[in-house]
């Protein structure tokens, strides 16, 4: 019938032709938009592009595709992604590492009332567990809460103050603190411990802790991990530590930091974003990267 709208020799439009086949005008304008984009090659690329983010949904794909320089509607690019079978279905697990039980101080949330306007006023920080073939890992990631970019991380077997610091320390030679920074968290023994508020109060960081029981306020250090778990975690096995240690090393610096477009940005990676106030000639000299 497609074909026939398609190949009439009748003067008449689209809508009568439709009309006279017997096919609504919507799924003929679909079918020949899919047809279009299987011969452009925009299958090939959605296939390319999926196999390259497993865990992309349909919106990252279509600005993925424009990217690479191919027009496409994000409502045909669901279509052939669900024909094709290249919709993904995340698993949701929750497993708390967070222990709140502690007789150390809390601060109060900071970071609730705040609103960012450029890199290194915000840091938010977060710990996830890895699971291996043999027992666990974890990952401690402090973000920027304007560009999403991962700043500083650690990986340990063990889940104590020590994998905390070592994020801290990492984006703290990574980035030139800012005065005003504020650091937000959880209320974890992690983030409480003496060891850690220290060196915090050492460069004149403020303090910012989440309400009990919470996790809506830190949602962008749980959006990471949420990201991590699905496009890498999930997707792989981790054989023993080091093999963990590399592969999320990886995903974290050179795919979510440079290649993975993230909504919340404009569908940009973290470093594009970022690059425009990293220019020290600026009224934000005191926000560039340390390079």
């Amino acid at each position: 019938m497609y074909t026939l709208v398609d190949h009439s020799d009748i003067d008449l439009t689209i809508q009568e032709r439709c009309h006279l086949a017997g096919v609504p005008r919507s799924s003929y304008y679909r079918q020949s938009d899919r047809e279009k984009m299987r011969s452009d090659g925009v299958v090939q690329k959605v296939r390319q592009i999926c196999c390259e983010y497993p865990r992309y949904g349909y919106r990252r794909v279509t600005k993925e595709l424009v990217r690479r320089g191919v027009k496409a509607n994000h409502k045909r690019v669901l279509a052939l992604m669900r024909k094709e079978n290249l919709l993904c279905r995340i698993k949701r697990r929750f497993i708390h590492t967070t222990d709140s039980r502690h007789g150390l101080p809390v601060y109060p949330n900071v970071a609730r009332s705040l609103v960012v306007t450029r890199p290194n006023e915000l840091w938010v920080a977060d710990i996830t567990y890895v699971r291996l073939l043999r027992g666990f890992a974890y990952l401690a990631v402090i973000l920027d809460a304007f560009s999403r970019r991962a700043v500083g991380w650690a990986r340990s077997m063990h889940i104590d103050t020590k994998l905390s610091l070592a994020a801290l320390t990492m984006a703290l030679e990574m980035r030139s603190v800012a005065t005003g920074l504020v650091h937000h968290s959880d209320r974890g023994v992690q983030y409480a411990s003496s060891d850690y508020v220290a060196l915090l109060k050492s460069k004149n960081i403020v303090i910012s802790m989440s309400r009990k029981g919470n996790p809506y306020d830190n949602a962008k250090a749980e959006s990471f991990m949420k990201t991590l778990k699905s496009e890498e975690v999930s997707l792989n096995e981790y054989e023993s530590f080091s093999d963990a240690k590399q592969n999320i090393e990886h995903f974290i610096d050179l795919v979510y930091n440079n290649k993975r477009l993230h909504s919340a940005i404009g569908y940009q990676t973290p470093v594009e974003f970022e690059a425009p106030y990293m220019n020290c000639s600026t009224l934000f000299q005191q926000n560039c990267v340390s390079v």
